[in-house]
């Protein structure tokens, strides 16, 4: 606050005092301290919805390529994926189970991105080169947000696919608990968490200090060109955090979109199975248990060590562009925000 209000009333008429060549001071980050918890909800909230529903698409495709991955029909490539759905359903069929996003994506992020400002502020100290803080902070922030949006994840993933065989998102909420019980909404909540967590402490951490490092490079023309640097420091960020993380996200994929019976359906589907085969909602194998050991096993038995990268193009597809955007919007939104507690102090003021 008080560096952007000396910066504001400068008189022009003042020589600068020279300073060293290592010194920046237009380098340093805007903490926006000024914002309360509400504004980065909904800065947060606004930037999750547009990243998702602009990218949706793209994740899309991305599921059904891991789905399918351990089935009869074996889409290996994006434009086999892509070919597929468009011959077999149409272009309409490549936004199936956004209305699911839609209600999860905004909550989520909203949770996202305040937990995040709330636990950097905490661990960092105010210091901006903290990327240890940075990373802690992100996984903080995943953890609280997964709680939010695994459920509706868990819905869209399967309206997704073209045999789910619901009729809505509502329809699909509704069987699902009548059928397998509101433990199914959250059977891969811990595979989420374990990928998200090291996903969003690379990815905090690389944005944090990509933001920095473009800032450091050109800091004359830093604050004109800030959306670029938040755009540019979020698909690098985005990228590098999809490929560390995808075949966890592969195993996440494969969990959400199998059936899950209760225990005594469970015992009927055993005995049953020695009779017919036991499947998921993509005509999958269905797995012995939810545990990820067991997902890996089955996974790299029939498709090998390739099938844990499966969908690994489509991510990074994904996340480099959807990070760009949502980061530019988050930031966009903090800076608004800003501008109007900076408006209404002023005013308070005169």
């Amino acid at each position: 606050m008080a560096t952007d209000a000396t910066a504001k009333f400068k008189n022009p008429e003042f020589r600068p005092i020279p300073q060293p060549p290592d010194f920046h001071p237009e380098i340093t980050v805007s903490a926006h301290d000024g914002l309360h918890f509400w504004q980065f909800m909904i800065a947060g909230s606004v930037a999750g919805c547009i990243e998702h529903m602009a990218m949706f698409p793209v994740d899309t495709v991305k599921t059904h390529m891991q789905a399918l991955g351990s089935c009869p029909i074996r889409s290996v490539s994006i434009r086999q994926a892509l070919g597929s759905i468009l011959k077999s359903e149409g272009p309409s069929a490549l936004y199936r189970g956004i209305g699911a996003m839609g209600l999860g994506a905004g909550p989520a992020h909203a949770v996202y991105f305040s937990v995040y400002e709330a636990c950097k502020k905490y661990f960092s100290g105010g210091n901006p080169s903290n990327s240890a803080a940075h990373a802690v902070s992100g996984v903080c922030a995943t953890v609280a947000s997964d709680a939010v949006f695994t459920p509706m994840d868990m819905v869209k993933q399967r309206l997704q696919l073209s045999k789910s065989g619901y009729n809505g998102v509502w329809d699909c909420i509704r069987r699902v608990l009548s059928e397998e019980g509101f433990g199914a909404f959250y059977a891969s909540y811990r595979t989420t968490v374990l990928m998200n967590a090291p996903f969003t402490a690379v990815h905090f951490a690389t944005y944090e200090a990509v933001k920095r490092g473009l800032m450091e490079f050109s800091p004359d023309s830093a604050d004109d060109e800030r959306l670029v640097v938040h755009a540019t420091a979020g698909a690098a960020a985005g990228a590098l955090a999809a490929a560390v993380t995808t075949p966890l996200d592969v195993v996440k994929t494969q969990l959400q979109c199998q059936v899950h019976f209760s225990p005594m359906c469970f015992l009927l589907a055993a005995y049953l199975s020695k009779f017919i085969d036991s499947q998921g909602v993509c005509g999958c194998d269905r797995f012995k248990s939810s545990s990820i050991g067991d997902v890996v096993k089955t996974i790299v038995k029939k498709d090998g060590y390739r099938g844990l990268m499966r969908g690994w193009s489509p991510r990074m597809l994904f996340h480099a562009p959807a990070a760009a955007i949502c980061w530019s919007t988050y930031e966009a939104g903090k800076t608004f925000f800003q501008e109007l507690n900076d408006s209404k102090n002023r005013d308070t003021i005169t």
